[in-house]
């Protein structure tokens, strides 16, 4: 089992630790872990984040974040950020009546990394708790839902081109000339761009509402 899955700690629980070993005796091919091992010490979580997520993108499957915590001024507790395949975990059900399986993709993949603080407190480091996946990976991810998501930087750009009435194709053209990893679709930043309309009127209407509110209240004096 060691041989297996690195840097197991107290967040992983024993029963999480059964379903590893369960899992490894299944004789599953295919150890990522060597891709995800690195020495780097990363500036931020969000660079050590992103860094896994491009190396996912390039095997195939999506990263995202399972848990994290930021223990600032608390001793006993710990800064760290969980991540996982997406495909981990289970279909939890909403209705006492929807199927278990219904339109899911989580198949409980154990593989998981988990970041944390440097020693010294200057960057982040990465750690392999599990390299292996319990499923095939994707020959591509193009028209993925999740890994076609803006990310915290491409977010704004989004927003203050939309606002200067740019188009979506051009939109779309400077998120993937500023990131190469970029699988964003035109649909998906058509959808996003209407986000940003519907807040921005939906500022500008409360401001107004304000403004006449304290016209009203003026005018009475």
């Amino acid at each position: 089992m060691d041989e297996y899955c690195y840097g197991i700690d107290s967040e992983i629980n024993s029963s999480r630790l059964s379903e590893f070993s369960s899992f490894i005796n299944e004789g599953v091919e295919g150890d990522l872990t060597n891709n995800f091992t690195t020495n780097e010490i990363f500036s931020s979580r969000e660079n050590l984040i992103e860094w896994v997520r491009g190396i996912a993108y390039n095997l195939g499957f999506v990263v995202v974040t399972i848990r994290s915590d930021k223990a600032i001024g608390q001793p006993e507790r710990k800064t760290f950020v969980l991540l996982g395949c997406e495909r981990g975990g289970k279909f939890r059900k909403y209705k006492s009546d929807q199927p278990s399986t219904y339109g899911t993709r989580k198949c409980e993949c154990p593989f998981q990394l988990r970041g944390k603080p440097s020693s010294n407190g200057d960057g982040w480091v990465l750690q392999v708790i599990c390299g292996y996946h319990n499923h095939d990976l994707a020959e591509t991810l193009v028209r993925h839902p999740y890994s076609g998501r803006l990310n915290s930087t491409e977010q704004p750009i989004l927003v203050d081109m939309t606002k200067t009435q740019v188009t979506p194709t051009n939109i779309l053209l400077t998120l993937k000339q500023n990131n190469d990893h970029n699988v964003t679709t035109i649909k998906q930043v058509y959808t996003e761009g209407i986000h940003t309309n519907t807040h921005s009127k939906g500022q500008e209407l409360k401001l107004l509402v304000t403004s006449f509110g304290r016209i009203l209240m003026q005018s009475s004096y």
